[in-house]
């Protein structure tokens, strides 16, 4: 385990914590939603990308500069802060004070200002915290302000490939905003494996969350390629491309057999595509006819169709060097142009 400190003074800034893969929510943004924490209390991840002020636009950028910096498209802004930030839970922070004026937002801090935390016992700004109406909680300690210290602790759960599956459907009978925002990231990968070709996708809740972009962002015509899922307990699909798992705790991702491109997907979301079970609800004594559900309670049901997170899918579409091709850039370009 990990706990990390202060480089000015050396105080301990967190809880000991475990790293994980960086959650794909992570940079996600949601309406006037009160959302939660985005890490699990002790865990931490990297986020490898630059993040954060200061900021620069496109035209001020250029494209070589901004390929640089990781990014092939244009975008609004292009971030000039450092590589590296550590993601973490608030409540896993330990000896920071607040710096007031650097706290934006509108309803708690949206961390566009730079760092407002800083360390208590010497005023080093350390990180940056999060929790604005419309975004994740959460801390980012940024690289080359905080140590990191190993300490003793529990060991780190089995790197295996077992894992239960989240829902698509939240308590509230929404979509899951960490369905939309892992749909949004495989949903670019899916359309830079495509090379332009229409892509055929399997019945059932793939199509629900994948059929209706990849439709509306391909050109028209009888499908050339087909998407299916695999992975671990999953017999070989034969498809052109692949939806496999990244794995939750060390980001890798799964290696498939044969050469069809394999397109990562959040691990738990996978994991209901593949095995989502039988949906079977039975009383407490005898049974129903096949095909026939208990009303009580009513399964949820999402007030619309679901929607991949689009400013998620523009952000990675814009990370993939694949993206200055042309007919991908012009597919760019109509998905920025529309909701």
């Amino acid at each position: 385990m990990t706990v990390f400190a202060c480089a000015g003074c050396g105080a301990e800034l967190t809880a000991p914590v475990s790293r994980v893969a960086l959650p794909v929510q992570a940079h996600q943004e949601y309406g006037d939603r009160y959302l939660p924490p985005l890490m699990e209390p002790g865990t931490y991840a990297v986020d490898p990308e630059p993040y954060g002020p200061p900021w620069r636009t496109w035209g001020e950028t250029g494209a070589d500069g901004a390929a640089a910096r990781g990014v092939y498209a244009p975008v609004d802004a292009v971030s000039f802060g450092p590589a590296g930030h550590v993601l973490l839970a608030p409540g896993d922070t330990r000896g920071t004070v607040v710096i007031p004026e650097r706290c934006d937002g509108c309803c708690g801090s949206a961390g566009g200002l730079g760092p407002n935390l800083a360390c208590a016992g010497c005023g080093l700004p350390v990180g940056t915290r999060i929790d604005d109406c419309y975004r994740w909680q959460a801390v980012w300690l940024a690289p080359g302000t905080v140590l990191r210290l190993p300490v003793d602790g529990p060991p780190a759960p089995g790197a295996g490939w077992e894992w239960a599956g989240i829902p698509p459907i939240d308590p509230t009978g929404c979509w899951s905003p960490r369905w939309e925002a892992a749909v949004g990231i495989a949903l670019a990968h899916v359309l830079a494996a495509s090379a332009g070709a229409r892509v055929a996708v399997p019945g059932g809740l793939l199509t629900t969350v994948f059929g209706p972009a990849l439709d509306a962002l391909l050109p028209p015509g009888p499908p050339v390629r087909t998407l299916a899922l695999a992975g671990p307990g999953l017999p070989a699909p034969g498809a052109d491309v692949v939806l496999v798992p990244r794995h939750p705790l060390t980001g890798e991702v799964w290696r498939p057999g044969g050469t069809a491109p394999a397109v990562p997907l959040d691990a738990e979301v996978w994991a209901h595509l593949a095995f989502p079970g039988d949906g079977a609800r039975i009383p407490a004594t005898g049974g129903l006819p096949a095909g026939v559900e208990r009303d009580d309670p009513l399964p949820p049901s999402p007030p619309s169709g679901f929607r991949p997170d689009r400013e998620l899918l523009l952000r990675t579409l814009a990370r993939l060097p694949a993206v200055r091709e042309p007919w991908l850039l012009e597919v760019y370009a109509e998905a920025r142009g529309r909701r």
